[in-house]
């Protein structure tokens, strides 16, 4: 198959990846010449497709099978949805879906609707608060305040923005998607996210170890959201388990990031194949297996921030702000590397992807590579920072030496 991915941050480079996994052609588009996946794909068009409707519409009548929209631009969405059906190409996408989703505010109505457990809004609830933009994605702007003066300065200082002002919960935080079709869906395997001090995605566990009452829940929650928007293609939702009760955060009606390379690394299942060829062939594709299997392995993926004076576990931004990436086998031990590093660089990026039958093996091994790339290139510190919590330090520093 021949696949069309439009974007090249942190989307474009799992679609790239997984797209490759699937043993498929790529042909990249982005603006940026530096795109972080445009040395991932086979071919690479540094195109603003917007202004260049005829150029890009011309590429893409040469072979392409299938459109898969890795940005959430909505004027290039919208253009897109246009172009597909001009073209007859399948578009990986949906848009209804898409509308409600990047809509905090549009989030939190259905989840109302739907009954499902959130965290309360504000004044139903007492400080600390977190304030998120509702039309941002993923930790744009996410602050914590632990007083009514800091939410005022905060909120006042762009009036016109619409904000989403909640409790703060303490907890595990964890995804699932759902891909399908007209009232047929299924769910793909649960995954465990950990955050950095902004609150963004800097580790993602596959797969989850959560209680099947939780998984049952979750898997249940998945489900009725889907149903309830018509999804039409794939979402993932996260929620975070705070005193014993599983709470919904939020929803994304489009191909997720990190999540699913980790569950193929440590379930073999492919997301963006299954949803290639669903929209491909106009109905759901393979089967996913609702538990993991003993057969499966456990993968840890995270992302890292390397200088001279130390490596840091920080959050997906970093690489959205790096350059192209390279993929690399057997990096200082790990399986997989996605990375900018170069020997002659001073400050580089990893995301590293470890791999193992077992928990306790995977994490040995992981400590064995943050300590090798310490030792090796003399790096004295390591740092992984967390969240602000009420009952731990702000940063978490320790040695891997």
């Amino acid at each position: 198959m021949q696949v069309a991915v439009i974007g090249g941050k942190l989307q474009g480079v799992e679609a790239t990846y997984l797209a490759k996994k699937a043993g498929w052609r790529v042909t990249l588009f982005d603006r940026r010449e530096n795109a972080q996946a445009s040395t991932l794909a086979d071919s690479f068009h540094c195109l603003d497709i917007l202004a260049s409707q005829e150029d890009f519409r011309a590429l893409l009548k040469n072979d392409i099978d299938l459109i898969l929209p890795a940005i959430e631009d909505l004027d290039v969405l919208i253009f897109l949805t246009k172009v597909a059906e001009n073209l007859q190409i399948p578009l990986a996408f949906d848009m209804n879906a898409y509308r409600i989703s990047s809509s905090k505010l549009k989030s939190n109505q259905l989840f109302q609707e739907l009954h499902i457990p959130m965290p309360l809004p504000w004044p139903q609830c007492s400080f600390p608060l977190l304030i998120k933009p509702s039309g941002a994605s993923g930790s744009v702007e996410v602050q914590t305040v632990t007083h009514r003066e800091e939410m005022e300065g905060i909120l006042a200082k762009d009036p016109e923005k619409e904000w989403i002002v909640e409790e703060f919960l303490e907890g595990p935080s964890y995804s699932i998607e759902v891909i399908g079709f007209a009232g047929e869906y299924r769910v793909f395997p649960i995954t465990e996210l950990e955050m950095d001090a902004q609150y963004d995605c800097k580790r993602v566990l596959s797969p989850a170890e959560l209680k099947y009452k939780f998984i049952d829940e979750f898997e249940e929650l998945a489900l009725k959201i889907a149903s309830q928007i018509g999804l039409n293609g794939i979402m993932d939702v996260e929620t975070i388990l705070h005193l014993g009760k599983l709470k919904a955060l939020e929803i994304d009606a489009r191909l997720p990031s990190q999540t699913p390379t980790a569950i193929y690394h440590s379930s073999g299942i492919n997301m963006v194949e299954c949803l290639g060829y669903s929209f491909t062939q106009e109905s759901l594709y393979v089967p996913i297996p609702k538990r993991p299997s003993p057969q499966d392995s456990f993968c840890i993926y995270e992302h890292l921030k390397v200088n001279a004076d130390r490596i840091e576990v920080s959050g997906e931004h970093i690489i959205a702000e790096a350059g192209p990436l390279r993929l690399l086998t057997d990096f200082f031990g790990a399986d997989e590397a996605l990375t900018d590093y170069t020997p002659e660089k001073k400050e580089w990026v990893v995301t590293l992807i470890t791999r193992g039958p077992t928990q306790y093996e995977v994490w040995a091994k992981r400590y064995e590579i943050i300590r090798r790339i310490q030792e090796q290139l003399h790096i004295p510190r390591f740092l992984d920072p967390y969240p602000f919590s009420l009952s731990m330090p702000t940063t978490t520093k320790t040695s891997a030496s």
